[in-house]
Protein backbone atom coordinates (compact mmCIF):
# COMPACT_ATOMS: atom_id res chain seq x y z
CA UNK A 1 0.00 0.00 0.00
CA UNK A 2 2.48 2.61 -1.16
CA UNK A 3 -0.09 4.95 -2.67
CA UNK A 4 -3.50 6.19 -1.63
CA UNK A 5 -6.55 4.09 -2.48
CA UNK A 6 -8.63 6.71 -4.23
CA UNK A 7 -11.76 4.57 -4.44
CA UNK A 8 -11.73 3.78 -0.72
CA UNK A 9 -11.06 7.41 0.20
CA UNK A 10 -14.02 8.55 -1.91
CA UNK A 11 -16.31 5.95 -0.31
CA UNK A 12 -16.86 8.62 2.35
CA UNK A 13 -16.75 11.64 0.05
CA UNK A 14 -19.96 13.16 1.40
CA UNK A 15 -18.71 13.04 4.99
CA UNK A 16 -15.20 14.27 4.12
CA UNK A 17 -16.56 17.10 1.94
CA UNK A 18 -18.52 18.74 4.75
CA UNK A 19 -15.41 20.21 6.37
CA UNK A 20 -14.20 21.60 3.01
CA UNK A 21 -17.59 23.27 2.46
CA UNK A 22 -17.50 24.77 5.95
CA UNK A 23 -13.97 26.07 5.38
CA UNK A 24 -14.91 27.70 2.06
CA UNK A 25 -17.94 29.31 3.70
CA UNK A 26 -15.72 31.13 6.22
CA UNK A 27 -13.34 32.62 3.63
CA UNK A 28 -13.90 36.42 3.66
CA UNK A 29 -15.14 38.19 0.49
CA UNK A 30 -12.52 37.49 -2.15
CA UNK A 31 -12.27 37.47 -5.94
CA UNK A 32 -9.15 35.34 -6.40
CA UNK A 33 -7.41 35.00 -9.74
CA UNK A 34 -5.00 32.29 -8.59
CA UNK A 35 -5.80 29.53 -6.09
CA UNK A 36 -3.57 26.73 -4.82
CA UNK A 37 -5.11 23.62 -3.26
CA UNK A 38 -2.39 22.00 -1.13
CA UNK A 39 -3.00 18.29 -0.59
CA UNK A 40 -5.74 18.34 -3.20
CA UNK A 41 -6.42 14.59 -3.14
CA UNK A 42 -8.83 13.38 -5.83
CA UNK A 43 -9.96 16.90 -6.71
CA UNK A 44 -13.09 17.06 -4.56
CA UNK A 45 -12.13 20.31 -2.81
CA UNK A 46 -10.78 21.79 -6.07
CA UNK A 47 -14.19 21.13 -7.63
CA UNK A 48 -15.86 23.08 -4.82
CA UNK A 49 -13.39 25.93 -5.20
CA UNK A 50 -14.11 26.07 -8.93
CA UNK A 51 -17.82 26.46 -8.28
CA UNK A 52 -17.37 29.02 -5.50
CA UNK A 53 -14.70 31.16 -7.20
CA UNK A 54 -15.68 31.05 -10.85
CA UNK A 55 -13.00 32.00 -13.34
CA UNK A 56 -10.06 31.48 -10.97
CA UNK A 57 -7.00 29.50 -12.05
CA UNK A 58 -6.59 26.51 -9.74
CA UNK A 59 -3.41 24.55 -9.07
CA UNK A 60 -3.68 21.32 -7.09
CA UNK A 61 -0.64 19.86 -5.31
CA UNK A 62 -0.46 16.30 -3.97
CA UNK A 63 2.07 13.50 -3.50
CA UNK A 64 -0.22 10.70 -4.66
CA UNK A 65 -0.23 9.68 -8.31
CA UNK A 66 -3.54 7.84 -7.84
CA UNK A 67 -5.21 10.88 -6.32
CA UNK A 68 -3.85 13.20 -9.01
CA UNK A 69 -5.07 10.92 -11.80
CA UNK A 70 -8.57 11.06 -10.33
CA UNK A 71 -8.32 14.84 -9.89
CA UNK A 72 -7.28 15.40 -13.52
CA UNK A 73 -10.16 13.27 -14.75
CA UNK A 74 -12.61 15.02 -12.46
CA UNK A 75 -11.49 18.59 -13.13
CA UNK A 76 -9.65 18.90 -16.45
CA UNK A 77 -9.84 22.72 -16.34
CA UNK A 78 -7.46 22.82 -13.37
CA UNK A 79 -3.72 22.10 -13.26
CA UNK A 80 -2.29 19.46 -10.93
CA UNK A 81 1.29 18.67 -9.97
CA UNK A 82 2.87 15.87 -7.94
CA UNK A 83 4.85 17.36 -5.07
CA UNK A 84 5.03 17.25 -1.30
CA UNK A 85 3.13 20.26 0.01
CA UNK A 86 5.91 21.12 2.43
CA UNK A 87 8.26 21.64 -0.55
CA UNK A 88 5.88 23.62 -2.75
CA UNK A 89 6.93 27.14 -3.68
CA UNK A 90 4.80 29.65 -5.57
CA UNK A 91 6.06 30.63 -9.02
CA UNK A 92 4.21 33.91 -8.51
CA UNK A 93 2.07 35.43 -5.78
CA UNK A 94 -1.37 33.87 -5.34
CA UNK A 95 -4.67 35.00 -3.83
CA UNK A 96 -5.84 31.91 -1.94
CA UNK A 97 -3.97 28.94 -0.50
CA UNK A 98 -6.46 26.29 0.53
CA UNK A 99 -5.60 23.09 2.41
CA UNK A 100 -8.27 20.66 3.52
CA UNK A 101 -7.18 17.71 5.71
CA UNK A 102 -3.57 17.72 4.50
CA UNK A 103 -1.37 20.22 6.33
CA UNK A 104 -1.07 18.00 9.40
CA UNK A 105 1.20 15.71 7.33
CA UNK A 106 3.82 18.48 7.20
CA UNK A 107 6.20 19.28 10.08
CA UNK A 108 7.25 22.60 11.64
CA UNK A 109 4.00 24.49 11.22
CA UNK A 110 5.39 27.64 12.83
CA UNK A 111 7.86 27.90 9.93
CA UNK A 112 5.56 26.52 7.24
CA UNK A 113 2.74 28.99 7.89
CA UNK A 114 5.04 32.00 7.65
CA UNK A 115 6.36 30.59 4.38
CA UNK A 116 2.89 30.03 2.94
CA UNK A 117 1.74 33.51 3.97
CA UNK A 118 4.72 34.97 2.10
CA UNK A 119 3.34 33.51 -1.15
CA UNK A 120 0.07 35.47 -0.83
CA UNK A 121 -0.77 38.77 -2.44
CA UNK A 122 -1.83 41.54 -0.01
CA UNK A 123 -5.38 40.70 1.01
CA UNK A 124 -4.84 37.06 0.10
CA UNK A 125 -6.09 34.23 2.31
CA UNK A 126 -4.63 31.07 3.80
CA UNK A 127 -7.51 28.68 4.65
CA UNK A 128 -6.69 25.44 6.48
CA UNK A 129 -8.56 22.50 8.02
CA UNK A 130 -6.85 19.63 9.84
CA UNK A 131 -8.12 16.63 11.78
CA UNK A 132 -7.36 17.20 15.48
CA UNK A 133 -7.50 13.58 16.56
CA UNK A 134 -4.39 12.75 18.56
CA UNK A 135 -6.49 11.86 21.63
CA UNK A 136 -9.32 10.30 19.61
CA UNK A 137 -10.14 6.69 20.57
CA UNK A 138 -9.85 5.28 17.04
CA UNK A 139 -6.39 6.81 16.61
CA UNK A 140 -5.23 5.74 20.07
CA UNK A 141 -6.33 2.19 19.24
CA UNK A 142 -4.39 2.04 16.00
CA UNK A 143 -1.25 3.06 17.89
CA UNK A 144 -1.99 0.44 20.56
CA UNK A 145 -2.44 -2.34 18.00
CA UNK A 146 0.77 -1.22 16.28
CA UNK A 147 2.89 -1.86 19.37
CA UNK A 148 1.08 -5.05 20.42
CA UNK A 149 1.77 -7.73 17.83
CA UNK A 150 4.42 -9.43 15.70
CA UNK A 151 4.83 -6.18 13.75
CA UNK A 152 5.72 -4.09 16.81
CA UNK A 153 9.40 -3.71 15.87
CA UNK A 154 8.38 -1.99 12.62
CA UNK A 155 5.28 -0.12 13.71
CA UNK A 156 6.40 1.31 17.05
CA UNK A 157 8.32 4.02 15.20
CA UNK A 158 5.22 4.91 13.19
CA UNK A 159 3.09 5.01 16.34
CA UNK A 160 5.51 7.48 17.92
CA UNK A 161 5.72 9.75 14.88
CA UNK A 162 2.03 10.41 14.29
CA UNK A 163 1.20 13.89 13.08
CA UNK A 164 0.89 16.33 15.97
CA UNK A 165 -0.80 19.65 15.32
CA UNK A 166 -0.74 22.74 17.48
CA UNK A 167 -3.43 24.32 19.62
CA UNK A 168 -5.72 27.17 18.63
CA UNK A 169 -3.38 29.44 20.61
CA UNK A 170 -0.44 28.17 18.57
CA UNK A 171 -2.09 28.83 15.22
CA UNK A 172 -3.11 32.30 16.30
CA UNK A 173 0.44 33.16 17.39
CA UNK A 174 1.96 31.63 14.23
CA UNK A 175 -0.35 33.48 11.81
CA UNK A 176 -1.17 36.79 13.55
CA UNK A 177 2.21 38.47 12.82
CA UNK A 178 1.66 37.88 9.08
CA UNK A 179 -1.99 38.81 8.61
CA UNK A 180 -4.69 41.42 9.10
CA UNK A 181 -7.21 39.00 10.58
CA UNK A 182 -7.33 35.37 11.62
CA UNK A 183 -10.47 33.33 12.25
CA UNK A 184 -10.02 30.11 14.23
CA UNK A 185 -12.49 27.44 15.32
CA UNK A 186 -12.92 23.75 15.97
CA UNK A 187 -15.85 21.51 15.01
CA UNK A 188 -16.53 17.92 16.00
CA UNK A 189 -18.37 16.17 13.18
CA UNK A 190 -20.57 13.17 13.96
CA UNK A 191 -20.59 10.59 11.17
CA UNK A 192 -23.04 7.66 11.48
CA UNK A 193 -21.18 4.85 9.69
CA UNK A 194 -22.48 1.41 8.73
CA UNK A 195 -20.89 -0.60 11.51
CA UNK A 196 -17.34 -1.24 12.64
CA UNK A 197 -16.22 -2.42 9.20
CA UNK A 198 -17.04 1.03 7.84
CA UNK A 199 -14.96 2.65 10.58
CA UNK A 200 -12.04 0.43 9.55
CA UNK A 201 -12.54 1.39 5.90
CA UNK A 202 -12.60 5.08 6.85
CA UNK A 203 -9.17 4.83 8.41
CA UNK A 204 -7.68 2.41 5.87
CA UNK A 205 -8.36 5.22 3.41
CA UNK A 206 -6.54 7.75 5.59
CA UNK A 207 -4.84 7.49 8.99
CA UNK A 208 -3.98 3.77 8.90
CA UNK A 209 -1.93 4.07 5.73
CA UNK A 210 1.44 4.78 7.42
CA UNK A 211 1.01 1.60 9.51
CA UNK A 212 -0.14 -0.61 6.65
CA UNK A 213 2.71 0.57 4.43
CA UNK A 214 5.17 -1.04 6.85
CA UNK A 215 3.43 -4.43 6.87
CA UNK A 216 3.83 -7.41 4.59
CA UNK A 217 0.77 -8.05 2.45
CA UNK A 218 -0.13 -11.20 4.39
CA UNK A 219 0.07 -9.33 7.73
CA UNK A 220 -2.50 -6.68 6.85
CA UNK A 221 -5.64 -8.82 7.40
CA UNK A 222 -4.47 -9.81 10.91
CA UNK A 223 -3.63 -6.21 11.82
CA UNK A 224 -7.02 -4.95 10.62
CA UNK A 225 -8.87 -7.79 12.37
CA UNK A 226 -7.20 -6.90 15.67
CA UNK A 227 -7.95 -3.22 15.12
CA UNK A 228 -11.61 -4.04 14.40
CA UNK A 229 -11.87 -6.05 17.64
CA UNK A 230 -10.60 -3.07 19.60
CA UNK A 231 -13.07 -0.76 17.84
CA UNK A 232 -15.94 -3.09 18.80
CA UNK A 233 -15.11 -2.58 22.48
CA UNK A 234 -14.69 1.19 22.15
CA UNK A 235 -17.66 2.05 19.91
CA UNK A 236 -21.12 0.81 20.89
CA UNK A 237 -23.44 0.41 17.89
CA UNK A 238 -26.69 2.35 17.81
CA UNK A 239 -30.07 0.58 17.70
CA UNK A 240 -29.91 0.57 13.89
CA UNK A 241 -26.44 -0.98 13.86
CA UNK A 242 -24.63 2.18 12.89
CA UNK A 243 -21.56 3.44 14.72
CA UNK A 244 -21.10 7.12 15.50
CA UNK A 245 -17.62 8.30 14.53
CA UNK A 246 -16.87 11.59 16.26
CA UNK A 247 -14.25 13.48 14.29
CA UNK A 248 -12.84 16.80 15.60
CA UNK A 249 -11.31 19.18 13.08
CA UNK A 250 -9.37 22.41 13.61
CA UNK A 251 -9.83 25.34 11.20
CA UNK A 252 -8.22 28.71 10.61
CA UNK A 253 -8.58 31.38 7.94
CA UNK A 254 -5.84 34.03 7.89
CA UNK A 255 -6.01 37.12 5.65
CA UNK A 256 -2.71 38.77 4.78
Amino acid sequence: MTDWDCELYLKFERERAQAARDLIARIPPLAPRKIVDLGCGPGNSASMLTLHFRGADILGVDTSGNMLAAARERLPVARFIQQDLKDWEAEEQVDLIFSNAALHFAPDHHKLLARLMSFLNPGGVLAVQMPNVLQDAAHALMRMVAVDGPWADRLARVAKTRAIIGSLDDYYSWTAPHCQTVDLWQTTYVHPLDGHDAVVDWFVGSALRPFLNELQEDEIPAFLAQYRRELEMAYTPQSDGRVLLLYPRLFFVARK
